[in-house]
């Protein structure tokens, strides 16, 4: 039963999420998410291709905007700050495989699951990755291309693989 409910989840997102980014398809999204125990602002923008499973544990706050391809996975806790902008192909990755002691299997290790928290006023560039248990501080900014491992100051600028500080705004 939990796989039909799985598939039957991830078949209704597929769906709805592959909707353009009108304001009314947008307020039909945002009350998937609810519906599946997500906390969803005000004026947030879902471009086409967001996948976000599985919906709890995610907190956005308001004109946070999600664009083309964005991945979410919130089992670990996700919250973003208001006035967010996440970049094309962006992956914000809340839990990861376990890794298993010695020479153990990997398949049905289980999962790891640390919070991924996200300030106001910050930009996501594209095709960034942001692993699990990162904090990115308030008007911060992440450079395209970046794989961040490692909390991110408020107000810097950091990119590369793995992510670096490259300035501190003024």
């Amino acid at each position: 039963m939990k796989a039909f409910l799985v598939v039957s989840y991830e078949f209704v997102q597929s769906l709805l999420f592959a909707l353009p980014r009108y304001r009314l398809l947008n307020a039909f999204k945002r009350l998937f998410l609810v519906l599946n125990g997500a906390s969803i602002g005000r004026r947030v923008v879902f471009y086409p291709g967001v996948w976000i499973a599985p919906g709890r544990g995610l907190v956005v706050g308001d004109d946070v905007d999600f664009a083309l391809g964005v991945v979410v996975s919130s089992g670990g806790g996700v919250d973003i700050g208001d006035r967010t902008l996440i970049g094309y192909r962006t992956q914000i990755l809340s839990t990861n495989h376990r890794i298993p002691p010695g020479r153990g299997a990997v398949f049905g290790a289980g999962h790891d699951r640390k919070p991924v928290r996200i300030g106001c006023d910050v930009w996501i560039g594209a095709q960034c990755v942001i692993l699990a248990g990162v904090t990115i501080g308030e008007g911060a900014v992440v450079a395209a291309g970046s794989v961040v491992s490692r909390d991110v100051d408020a107000y810097t600028v950091v990119g590369g693989v793995p992510a670096k500080v490259i300035k501190v705004r003024d």
